[in-house]
């Protein structure tokens, strides 16, 4: 089950922002990678690449990787022209890019909601620009969507970009999951809650007072009703199912990995 032989999948998103642990694309990509997929990735920087390249490599795999700006049309082409020249399709695509700042409409500058913008919506809308018509083509393909329960619910956190940008993702997906259903292509989203990975790790400087990072983890195992934080693993394991054979029926949805938060209260 849930072989992926044969298949090449494109990912964005697959480095790592620390040494330690494991972010949401780097695990995707080794687990797509175990389950037999050629990996074929782009990064803003091939220096947090390496240890997720060479993590595939060690157990036998393939992956290559070319450094990409996602918010930049020529860009994205760029990386799927290498990935096509290289293999001369695209079975999979992951989007995986993604990031936050704080604020609300009233204090957030232009600038970081335009950012906020580019990198988490401008990015998935062009990559899907440049390979839908690939799979189109191919008449088969599997895209799935990194998102977050921000964009379902408010979580805690002022965090407006973000948030709004999230829930557009899901829309985006599930509205071209509509058209393209006739053409032999699935597009899904993966909805993921709080996690312990690096970028959390990262986050703690924006959103936790000083000196209160263990405070401010433990409050988000709290806010779990399994009461911790999932990890990439746990989003790796829903994305190979939602691209694999075994989810051929499925289009247009999206799975949560949230530990049961957005089905609560909020409150323990």
């Amino acid at each position: 089950m849930l072989s992926l032989h044969g298949k090449v999948a494109l990912i964005t998103g697959l480095g790592q922002s620390q040494s330690e642990g494991w972010g949401i694309g780097a695990a995707i990509a080794v687990l797509l990678a175990r389950q037999g997929a050629k990996i074929f990735g782009g990064n803003r920087t091939l220096a947090s690449t390496v240890s997720t390249k060479q993590a595939i490599e060690a157990e036998g795999g393939t992956c290559d990787v070319v450094e990409t700006d996602v918010t930049s049309a020529t860009s994205t082409k760029t990386l799927v022209e290498a990935c096509m020249a290289k293999y001369g399709r695209v079975d999979i695509l992951i989007n995986n890019v993604g990031g936050s700042e704080p604020g609300c409409p009233a204090t957030m500058l232009e600038e970081v909601w335009d950012s906020q913008v580019d990198l988490n919506l401008k990015s998935v809308f062009l990559m899907c620009q440049h390979v839908l018509p690939i799979m189109e083509q191919q008449g088969s393909g599997a895209v799935v969507s990194v998102a977050s329960i921000a964009g379902l619910r408010y979580i805690g956190k002022p965090q407006v970009g973000y948030a709004a940008t999230k829930a557009a993702i899901i829309q985006l997906m599930k509205t071209t999951a509509v058209i393209y259903a006739p053409k032999g292509v699935r597009l899904n989203t993966v909805v993921p809650g709080l996690m312990d990975t690096p970028y959390t790790k990262c986050m703690v400087s924006k959103y936790a007072a000083d000196g209160q990072a263990e405070r401010y983890m433990e409050m988000r195992h709290a806010q779990v009703p399994m009461g911790k934080m999932g990890n990439a693993w746990d989003v790796a394991n829903a994305t190979l199912f939602l691209v694999s054979d075994e989810a051929q029926y499925i289009t247009g949805q999206e799975l949560i990995v949230d530990g049961g938060i957005t089905s609560s209260t909020g409150r323990t």
